[in-house]
């Protein structure tokens, strides 16, 4: 399978996923140049931009461990890009799912990165 297919594939677990949380998908694979959001995500009066990360095994670590740095610093850059073109008077916080295996299970939701 290819990268590409398997992003799609984990991206969509994780958009069910939040769906059934109660969350409201916005957007999903927000681009500009130099940053990007997988889900876009809305509960209550807070955004959620989400990171997923899949891995098919832990035997490198976690898919969270890779969310770090630069990584970072372009999840915030895309987050106050939709945060200003949309004109978002409401909090938001940085979020991340990690997915795994074959199945593509959400092992994890981690809500709050930082804000």
């Amino acid at each position: 399978m290819s990268t590409v297919k398997t992003g799609n594939q984990a991206e969509q677990a994780a958009a069910e996923y939040l769906m059934r949380q109660g969350y409201d998908v916005l957007e999903r694979n927000y681009r500009r140049p130099h940053c990007e959001i997988d889900i876009v995500a809305c509960q209550g009066d807070i955004v959620y931009f989400v990171e997923v990360k899949y891995r098919a095994t832990d035997h490198f670590g976690s898919g969270f461990d890779y969310i770090a740095g630069q990584k970072l610093r372009h999840m915030e850059r895309a987050a106050m890009t939709w945060v200003r073109e949309r004109q978002w008077r409401g909090g938001y916080t940085l979020s991340a799912i990690e997915v795994g295996g074959p199945g593509f299970e959400v092992l994890g939701f981690i809500e709050s990165i930082y804000t």
